[in-house]
């Protein structure tokens, strides 16, 4: 018990608890949102979920590493023009834990359909086309990304699809 009462010792224990409060409150502060850090409730939207759909053509039947490989592909591209475009929107997905979620189209044609209707909601959309060194011929468009997005609007234009 005596080792509680070292001089010294207890200046440094009140040392590092004010240093983790004054931090805790500079990190509030930075994020805009005063006593609120570490709450989630300045990056949180309106409904609270956001998610991200990969819809995967059905009728190329590309094998499991294929499909794998090219939603992958289309995850990294969405990201990529989030993070350009609206930062806030992609903090507020990966606050949600960035749920994914893989669909299924039947063809080229509803693809484009989806593609259309997601531009038109003002969501992030990225069409992957495959190089054709493996299964498919080249240029084939393989997987629509939508999002991430409020969950609400990406069910919009996807609600309707089957799981991959």
């Amino acid at each position: 018990m005596d080792y509680l009462f070292k001089p010294g010792l207890l200046s440094i224990i009140a040392g590092v608890a004010c240093g983790v409060c004054l931090g805790w409150g500079i990190r509030g502060r930075l994020r805009g949102q005063p006593g609120a850090a570490g709450t989630g409730a300045e990056v949180m939207g309106e409904s609270g979920e956001f998610k991200m759909v990969l819809i995967v053509r059905n009728d190329l039947k590309m094998g499991k590493g294929k499909v794998a490989a090219q939603c992958s592909h289309a995850a990294v591209s969405a990201y990529k023009q989030l993070q350009r475009r609206n930062p806030d929107l992609l903090k507020q997905w990966e606050y949600c834990g960035q749920p994914k979620v893989v669909l299924k189209a039947p063809d080229k044609e509803a693809l484009f359909q989806l593609l259309a209707e997601a531009k038109h909601l003002g969501l992030t959309v990225s069409l992957i086309q495959d190089a054709g060194c493996t299964q498919v011929a080249p240029g084939s468009q393989t997987v629509l990304g939508i999002g991430p997005g409020p969950a609400d609007v990406v069910d919009k234009v996807s609600g309707h699809l089957k799981l991959f």
